[in-house]
């Protein structure tokens, strides 16, 4: 018998917890935050809100504001120094480095041991779990796991305290048995130079019998072209013929999909999104035909949700996860076991049901155009490009966009940066599909493009191959968890992204 089918029966009790999702998703988030409130009792921060470990959701409501990064950021740099019981119970010495904001280069997001173990383990148990029960067949743990981590350093010089992208933060406290089904060593795999690591995890990863591999779509994107080049195969099937699942997450897949299918032609091949992010572990997908995720509730994490149209207000509607309703856009707002306080994370998610709940990601609050009432979101753009690349056989390997205030005409309107894999031949074709799939999707757009009174046609520079990299690496950001901005309300990115493809 395979190894996995004999640790199969261990994921069983976990499934049983998720089905009742459907039934009792109410009662496991109020659960879920009395349990976090309960740890939190003596925090500074509870005490500063007047609650203690008792405290019903109405009260928690009524007394926690609405935060952000710039709200806490006091006193997690209190955390960071070496100070207990501020955000959370005791001290916290590790925290995930994620993009910054207006003021910082970086943000530091608290994690927790806590936190760690049920939040962020917890997912990934889950993402296996529900994969072996849609997989019946599946030979997942008969070979190794080839998963992509970033890199850590010293916080502040405190003994045992590091900061690091979140996946090294997983790594470097992973359970040491799992090291022995995993690719490549803990050395490699926290390299700080992503060149000399993926060539490393190349050279590493050829010789052994992978069957799944877990990371952000772009960079394994990369890895997986060096594994390539090195082992001069045609495709990875070759390389890896019992390759059978890509657990991906960070950036929406929709663009790669294609790539994938021609670098992995294997049958057997699964793709399962994760919704994996510094703050938490949030989503899932569970059925493969279902491109919406599984919100999981029974974590370290309490949710609530802002109705678009009350984000950026004074006071916004918070709704917990019984009020929400299907088709319409949310601001996530979370309340976990590292201490962050009904946190403002930055994406938008829509439900698509209740019973149990999944979603989508649709975008940002940060990354949309809304530079003439368009209102256009990632979510639009993604499909928009979908749409034009089934049409034009085109591959899209990454894209920004921004707007374009007024030209020398006088002239407004979008402006697109595409890096393709494979290029379209008509690429001004591509474009007007593009620009009627996003009037077609959505309206605010198209009645700004009517006429071309207000908004004219889109504007596509097609990049030049490994611009968006160039990019990146430029600004010290290869590798790891971070990604291209997709769409920007202002013109800061996409020029000098330009700048750099005239180059």
């Amino acid at each position: 018998m395979s190894l996995t089918q004999i640790v199969k029966p261990y994921f069983n009790s976990r499934l049983r917890a998720i089905d009742c999702y459907a039934t009792k998703a109410e009662a496991v988030q109020r659960k879920v935050l009395s349990h976090i409130l309960r740890k939190a009792a003596r925090t500074h921060y509870l005490a500063s809100c007047g609650l203690g470990e008792g405290a019903t959701y109405e009260q928690f409501a009524a007394r926690v504001p609405l935060n952000d990064y710039e709200t806490l950021k006091a006193d997690i740099d209190r955390m960071r120094h070496g100070e207990a019981d501020v955000l959370w119970r005791g001290r916290v010495k590790w925290y995930a480095k994620s993009s910054g904001t207006t003021n910082d280069k970086s943000k530091f997001i608290p994690v927790s041991a806590e936190n760690l173990q049920d939040t962020h383990y917890m997912g990934g148990r889950d993402a296996i779990a529900l994969y072996l029960r849609n997989t019946p067949k599946s030979r997942l743990m008969d070979g190794r796991a080839l998963i992509l981590g970033g890199s850590h350093q010293a916080n502040y010089n405190l003994r045992h305290s590091l900061v690091g992208d979140l996946s090294a933060i997983l790594i470097e406290n992973i359970n040491p048995l799992v090291n022995l089904l995993r690719v490549p060593s803990k050395q490699t795999a926290l390299l700080a130079d992503f060149e000399e690591k993926r060539d490393r995890i190349a050279r590493e990863a050829i010789g052994k019998n992978v069957t799944n591999i877990s990371g952000v779509p772009s960079w394994m994107m990369s890895v997986l072209k060096r594994v390539l080049e090195i082992s001069g195969k045609a495709n990875i099937s070759e390389v890896w013929p019992d390759l059978e699942v890509f657990f991906h997450g960070g950036i929406a897949f929709t663009p790669y999909r294609e790539l994938y299918r021609e670098m992995i032609p294997s049958e057997r091949m699964h793709y399962m999104e994760t919704y994996n992010a510094s703050e938490g572990f949030f989503g899932l997908q569970d059925d493969p035909a279902d491109t919406a995720m599984l919100l999981m509730l029974d974590y370290g994490v309490f949710y609530e949700f802002i109705p678009l149209e009350d984000v950026g207000k004074a006071d916004p509607r918070l709704l917990p996860i019984w009020d929400v309703e299907t088709g319409r856009n949310y601001a996530m707002v979370i309340t976990t076991t590292s201490g962050l306080w009904r946190y403002q994370i930055g994406d938008t998610v829509r439900f698509t049901s209740r019973n149990p709940y999944k979603f989508v990601i649709t975008g940002r609050t940060k990354s949309f155009i809304n530079a003439f009432g368009e209102e256009l979101i990632v979510d639009n753009a993604e499909k928009g490009l979908q749409e034009a690349c089934v049409k034009t056989g085109a591959v899209v390997r990454d894209y920004t966009a921004a707007p374009v205030f007024m030209d020398e005409s006088g002239k407004c309107r979008h402006q697109w940066v595409v890096e393709f894999a494979e290029k379209p031949q008509d690429v001004a074709a591509f474009a007007s599909i593009l620009d009627a799939a996003l009037q077609r999707i959505n309206s605010d757009y198209e009645a700004k493009r009517y006429k071309d009174i207000t908004l004219q046609p889109l504007e596509l520079v097609v990049a030049r191959e490994g611009l968006f990299e160039a990019w990146l690496k430029s600004r010290g950001k290869l590798g790891g968890q971070h990604k291209v901005p997709r769409l920007a309300n202002n013109r800061d990115i996409i020029e000098q992204v330009l700048e750099m493809n005239e180059h």
